[in-house]
């Protein structure tokens, strides 16, 4: 299987959906199903029933997964498509727009 060109901690910038413009850094990334989950982006309201952790139930808002194709990798600020090469014997990930090696 083909590695993913975003991961957790990255910053990125959403393409395309109701959210198009907004920056946001990725949570977790679900390899499977090509989703991601980017703070405070894509928020949904969630019903709630009591718990231990919420006593009292009612209604949250979370983050929703969105899909890894609708977003682009920012790198100094700038959204740029990712590339892989070989550095050192590793793989690693850069920019295409600037040719910086990201990790």
């Amino acid at each position: 299987m083909a590695s993913l060109k975003i991961k957790k901690g990255d910053t990125v910038k959403v393409i395309a959906g109701k959210d198009n413009g907004s920056e946001g850094k990725v949570l977790s990334v679900d390899v499977k199903n090509h989703k991601i989950l980017v703070e405070g982006i894509n928020m949904v309201t969630k019903h709630a029933k009591p718990s231990q952790a919420n006593p009292n139930g009612g209604i949250v808002e979370k983050e929703a997964p969105i899909d890894i194709s609708n977003v682009m990798l920012l790198v100094d600020g700038k959204v740029t498509r990712v590339g892989f090469k070989e550095e050192k014997g590793k793989k690693v990930r850069f920019a295409k727009a600037t040719g910086k090696v990201i990790d």
